[in-house]
């Protein structure tokens, strides 16, 4: 018998449910990050999605920001993981630079902007702006957890 299983569960109704999403932590020479304003919420973020089953997490990377921002970008290394403990989305956010492209909203973008490091922090939720400013810190990655709103644990 497997781990945590009882006689009789299946292998995959007894594994945990998680969605992988990725995002671009992308960051101009002059240190301006590039964020979006999402169409569905209103709320800020930076360039992301869901990874799908067939591309890898750079190639999901360049595909999300590409599509919300009309920005192309080179994929650097992992800067964090991040967990939304309430929904159960697992974040790997990437160091980016742009490399062409022209800021274009989307059908999930109401607006996409560079923000200073200080802006970020005014216009974004705490786990969202983290995941931008832990970009800028060398080191890493950095793992957290976050409730949506706050995260978790100390900084």
């Amino acid at each position: 018998m497997l781990l945590g299983m009882s006689t009789g569960s299946s292998v995959a109704s007894s594994l945990p449910r998680h969605s992988v999403s990725v995002g671009g932590a992308v960051m101009r020479a002059d240190g301006r990050f590039l964020a979006i304003q999402r169409a569905d919420n209103g709320q800020w973020d930076l360039p992301g999605g869901v990874l799908e089953l067939d591309e890898t997490p750079e190639e999901g990377v360049r595909r999300e920001v590409w599509e919300e921002t009309g920005i192309t970008v080179e994929v650097g290394a992992l800067s964090g993981v991040y967990k939304n403990m309430v929904r159960g989305v697992v974040a790997l956010i990437f160091r980016c630079v742009p490399s062409g492209g022209v800021e274009t909203t989307s059908d999930e973008t109401s607006a996409v902007v560079w923000l200073t490091a200080e802006e970020v922090a005014e216009r974004m939720s705490e786990p969202y702006a983290a995941r931008l400013l832990d970009a800028a810190v060398e080191g890493g990655p950095h793992v957290r957890s976050h409730d949506g709103r706050q995260l978790m644990g100390a900084r």
